[in-house]
């Protein structure tokens, strides 16, 4: 699928949801949205679900300038986590989902973290080149996928970053904190849960990871019911749970979780054994199950939080 068919599912979407004040407005050179947010009707809960490293939309002129194939630059995707929390909307709730693949553009990095080798001219002041996620090859535009490889052939001009961040980067921080913002003004709280995936095993000795880490900033990011009541819930399906370790949160988490202001952020990280063959990157058996199992945390979370929001008569309109 291209980039015009994400736009097309996109006004789709549109077309049946209350959150036309979101949908993206494209600058004058970038035609297509680069992320997608499906919508109930009507919002009904105080909880807003964002995948910002699920997009599969690979177009050919990334695809001719990287030195992999395919299947290797979809390594660093979130496969399929957009579908796992896609039944959020059937539960009153927004999902916010990226079109373009994180290999060749982060959002759950700061505007502007940049590896100046991967560039053949300068870099502006403002560019943050020495973060720990720079020096590893994961600034906002990832030198490698997650399996350590180079992703290109050759460096880019800083024009072509400054086009990715200015088009894409951007527009999809203004319309995620919209609706944050508007869940606000509607429930007097927001609460949002980023998702994402990890694989299996951490590093050359294999170490196997847990089902689920609950990344909460160690406590700065939101109230402390948000992570215990997830916890409870998953580790009552049998799931192996940690939290914090080995990722407490991103940017993303960081931005928009200020609980003192009752704006509120959870990363959660799902272990990709449990719903994927890992090599193959499709769909394993377990995919089903735990949707399902998904579907009833998503749930009873958002009994939870819309019985915990000042505002429970406005949700119930």
């Amino acid at each position: 699928m291209g980039l015009a068919d994400a736009a097309a599912t996109h006004r789709s979407s549109n077309r049946t949801a209350t959150l036309s004040p979101m949908t993206p407005k494209p600058k004058p050179d970038q035609v297509e949205p680069g992320f997608q947010i499906d919508a109930p009707r009507v919002q009904t809960s105080p909880v807003v679900f964002n995948s910002p490293h699920s997009g599969s939309v690979y177009d050919a002129a990334f695809q001719a300038s990287s030195r992999l194939d395919l299947h290797n630059l979809r390594r660093s995707e979130d496969c399929y986590v957009d579908e796992l929390f896609g039944t959020a909307t059937a539960l009153g709730a927004p999902l916010m989902k990226a079109r373009f693949p994180r290999a060749w553009l982060d959002v759950n990095r700061e505007p502007y973290e940049l590896d100046p080798g991967m560039f053949h001219d300068p870099l502006p002041a403002h560019v943050n080149t020495a973060s720990v996620r720079v020096a590893g090859g994961l600034g906002t535009i990832p030198r490698i996928v997650s399996e350590g490889e180079n992703i290109y052939r050759d460096t880019l001009g800083w024009a072509e970053a400054d086009r990715r961040i200015q088009h894409y980067y951007l527009p999809y921080h203004e319309a995620l904190g919209g609706l944050m913002t508007n869940t606000f003004k509607r429930f007097q709280t927001a609460i949002l849960v980023d998702c994402h995936s990890m694989p299996s095993v951490a590093g050359l000795a294999g170490t196997g990871r847990p089902d689920i880490v609950l990344g909460d900033r160690h406590g700065t990011s939101c109230s402390a019911w948000i992570s215990r009541h997830l916890e409870e819930q998953l580790r009552a399906h049998g799931l192996k749970v940690s939290r914090n370790r080995p990722y407490a949160g991103g940017f993303i988490t960081q931005k928009y979780g200020r609980p003192r202001e009752d704006f509120h952020a959870i990363q959660i990280e799902v272990n990709r054994g449990l719903y994927m063959n890992e090599a193959t990157l499709k769909k394993a058996r377990g995919f089903s199950r735990l949707q399902t199992l998904m579907l009833d945390v998503m749930s009873r979370f958002i009994s939870r939080a819309t019985e915990a929001t000042p505002s429970r008569s406005v949700a119930a309109e």
